[in-house]
C-alpha cells in the first residue's frame, strides 16, 4: 500500500492569546467567557474575514489562523489591537505572526515550526503587542505606515534555532486607511454607529462627560447582539469635525447614526439627541434630557438607559417596517425574521401561526439563525399555554427542540438566552435551570427588554410572584414604547393575582389593552381578577371577550401546562365561569 504523501504550503501565520485570562476567569467565569465570546465574534471573525484570513482553531483563550500573505496577516494584526487600544473591554492581547512552511492535516489544522515559532512569539509579545518573525519583517517592512522596533534574536522554547523578532512599535498602528476609503456594505441587521456628543458649554470638564456618556452609550448598545455598534476609535476619528451624516453612514458602513449635544447652565446640564437614518436622512427619533449636575457618573447612568432604551425598540420598528416594504421574491432569512416579529406581537392564534411560518421559512435559508430558532420555540410554547393547538405534546416537543438548537448556535446572546429560560420553565417545568439561564441573561445584558420580560414569566413559574412584578417593571423601564408591553402588563397582572393583589391585576390588564386591544390573555387576566374580587358582571363580560377571541378556549391546557402553579389564576378563570 503506497505511503500517503504529507500535504505542506508556505503560509502566514497569526497566534492571539488575551493576557491574564485566567486571572479574569477566577475573579468572574461567566462575564469573562461572554466577552472572549463576543470578542470572537465582533471582533476576530470580521478581522479574519475582511483580510482574507482562515481561523484554524480557537482555544480556551486564543486563536490560531492563517494567512495566505503576511501583509495581510499584519494588517489584521494591527487592526485588532488598534480596536482593543482604544475600547473599553477588559482584554488585552498578544499576538505572534511568523510565515514558514506548514504541514495540512486532513482535518484541515496546521502543523509544524511554522506553527510553533507563530505561538512562541505571541507568548513573549508585549501585551496589546505584535511581535513577528524576520521573514514576515522582511515581507512587509516599508509597504505600510507602521514603525517596527528590532528585538533581536530569540531563543524559543522548543525550537531549535534562535528567531530574530520584531515588534510593531507601540502607538504606530492604526486602521489600514485602504479599509476607511471603503464603503463597507449595510450588514442584515440594524446597524448604528454613535458620534461623539458637542460640547456646547465652552466648558472642558463637560468635554470629558460628554466624551465618557458616549462611551457608555456605545457599550450598552453593543450589549444587544442583534445589533452592530461601530466601536468608539472608528466613531471618534469624527470628533471636532463637521459631518455629513449620509457621509458618516457610507463610510462607516451603517444605516442609523446618533448624534447629540451637551450644554452645562446653572447647575443644571441639558443633553439633546436624535437617531438619524444615514440612508435617506430622516429622524427617526429626537429627545432632550435634563439633569440636575451633581453625581456625574450617576447622571451618564441615567442618560445612558434612557437613550438606550428608547433606540433599540426604535431601530428594531424602522427595520421592521423597511422588511413590510420589500416585495416576497427578495426576502432574506433576516426579513423573513422581521415579519415574523410583529405576527408574534399579535399574539394571537392566526399571528402565532404565521410568525412560525415565517420562521421555519428563515430557518431553512440560514440553519445557523438562533434568534429566530428562538423565537420559533416560543411561539409553538405560547400554542401549548394557551390552548390554540389540538396536539400540545408536538408544540411541546417543537418549543424545547428550538430551544436547544438556539442554545447550540449561541449560547452567549441574552436574548436567546432569555427566551430558551421560559421555555425551559413553562415547557420543561425545570425551573431551577430556567432561573440560572434568565438571571445570566439579564447579567449579560441589562438593558434588554426581552431578557426581564421572560425574567417575569420564569419567576411566577418559579413561584416567586413578587420578584417577577419587579422583573416586568424592569423591562418597562427598558423599553417604555415597546409593542410588546402588552404581554408584559399580562404578565404582570398574572403575578398580581398570585399575590392577591387583585386590584392591581385589573390595572395591568387594563393597561396591557391599551396597548393591544384584542390580546386574549389580558382578559383572562381581568376575568380571573374581577371573578376574585366578586364582580360577576364584570367577571363574565371579560370572560365573553376571551371566548370571542378564542372560541376553542378552555382552562385544561393552563392547569396541565407550566402555568399550572398560578392556581389563584386558574381559580378565578373558573369562576369567571369559562369552559374546563
Amino acid at each position: 500500500m503506497a505511503e500517503q504523501r504529507v500535504q505542506r504550503r508556505l503560509a502566514a501565520i497569526l497566534a492571539a492569546d488575551v493576557v491574564g485570562y485566567s486571572a479574569l476567569m477566577q475573579r468572574a467565569e461567566e462575564a469573562t467567557y461572554a466577552e472572549f465570546e463576543r470578542l470572537k465574534r465582533d471582533l476576530i471573525a470580521p478581522s479574519l474575514s475582511r483580510h482574507d484570513g482562515r481561523l484554524i482553531k480557537t482555544t480556551g483563550d486564543g486563536a490560531l489562523a492563517e494567512f495566505a500573505s503576511p501583509l495581510a496577516a499584519v494588517r489584521c494584526a494591527t487592526e485588532m489591537q488598534d480596536h482593543l487600544a482604544e475600547g473599553r473591554g477588559p482584554f488585552k492581547l498578544r499576538i505572534g505572526l511568523n510565515l514558514g512552511d506548514v504541514i495540512v492535516g486532513q482535518d484541515g489544522d496546521l502543523y509544524g515550526d511554522g506553527i510553533n515559532i507563530a505561538v512562541r512569539l505571541e507568548g513573549i509579545a508585549d501585551p496589546g503587542g505584535i511581535l513577528m518573525s524576520e521573514k514576515v519583517y522582511s515581507e512587509v517592512e516599508g509597504k505600510l505606515d507602521v514603525g517596527f522596533e528590532d528585538r533581536g534574536e530569540q531563543q524559543l522554547k522548543n525550537i531549535s534555532k534562535p528567531v530574530r523578532a520584531y515588534a510593531v512599535r507601540a502607538g504606530t498602528h492604526s486602521v489600514p486607511t485602504e479599509w476607511l476609503g471603503t464603503a463597507p456594505p449595510l450588514p442584515d441587521k440594524p446597524s448604528i454607529a454613535v458620534l461623539p456628543f458637542q460640547n456646547m458649554s465652552g466648558d472642558p470638564e463637560q468635554e470629558y462627560f460628554a466624551d465618557g456618556m458616549v462611551e457608555e452609550i456605545i457599550t450598552a448598545l453593543s450589549r444587544f447582539k442583534s445589533l452592530l455598534v461601530i466601536a468608539r476609535n472608528s466613531s471618534f476619528t469624527f470628533k471636532g469635525r463637521a459631518v455629513d451624516i449620509k457621509e458618516v453612514g457610507r463610510r462607516l458602513g451603517v444605516r442609523y447614526v446618533l448624534e447629540g449635544a451637551v450644554r452645562k447652565a446653572s447647575g443644571r446640564v441639558r443633553i439633546t439627541g436624535q437617531l438619524i437614518d444615514a440612508v435617506t436622512g430622516a429622524h427617526i427619533w429626537a429627545d432632550r434630557f435634563e439633569r440636575d449636575l451633581t453625581d456625574v457618573f450617576a447622571l451618564q447612568d441615567e442618560v445612558t438607559a434612557a437613550v438606550v432604551s428608547t433606540i433599540q425598540p426604535k431601530l428594531l420598528q424602522a427595520e421592521i417596517a423597511m422588511a413590510a416594504r420589500r416585495r416576497p421574491e427578495n426576502l432574506t432569512a433576516y426579513d423573513l425574521y422581521l415579519r415574523a416579529l410583529p405576527q408574534h406581537y399579535l399574539a394571537t392564534r392566526e399571528g402565532l401561526a404565521e410568525a412560525i411560518r415565517l420562521a421555519n421559512r428563515a430557518l431553512e435559508l440560514d440553519p445557523r439563525f438562533g434568534l429566530v430558532a428562538a423565537l420559533a420555540g416560543v411561539c409553538h410554547m405560547q400554542n401549548a399555554l394557551w390552548g390554540y393547538t389540538i396536539d400540545r405534546q408536538f408544540e411541546r416537543q417543537e418549543a424545547v427542540r428550538l430551544a436547544g438548537l438556539a442554545l447550540s448556535i449561541n449560547d452567549g446572546d441574552p436574548d436567546i438566552l432569555a427566551m430558551a429560560s421560559a421555555i425551559t420553565a413553562l415547557m420543561v417545568g425545570d425551573c431551577e435551570s430556567a432561573v440560572e439561564m434568565v438571571d445570566r441573561a439579564v447579567a449579560l445584558n441589562p438593558n434588554s427588554y426581552a431578557a426581564w420580560n421572560c425574567r417575569g414569566s420564569v419567576y411566577i413559574t418559579a413561584e416567586l410572584p413578587e420578584e417577577a412584578v419587579r422583573s416586568y417593571e424592569r423591562a418597562i423601564r427598558m423599553s417604555p414604547v415597546d409593542p410588546r408591553l402588552h404581554s408584559t402588563f399580562s404578565g404582570m397582572g398574572l403575578a398580581f393575582i398570585e399575590l392577591g393583589r387583585f386590584d392591581d391585576a385589573i390595572i395591568s390588564g387594563k393597561k396591557a389593552l391599551r396597548v393591544n386591544s384584542s390580546t386574549p390573555v389580558a382578559y383572562r387576566c381581568l376575568a380571573s381578577a374581577f371573578a376574585h374580587l366578586g364582580r360577576g358582571a364584570e367577571a363574565r363580560e371579560a370572560a365573553l371577550r376571551v371566548l370571542e377571541l378564542d372560541p376553542a378556549f378552555t382552562i385544561s391546557p393552563l392547569n396541565a401546562g407550566g402555568l399550572a402553579r398560578a392556581k389563584l389564576f386558574i381559580e378565578g378563570l373558573r369562576k369567571a365561569g369559562l369552559p374546563e
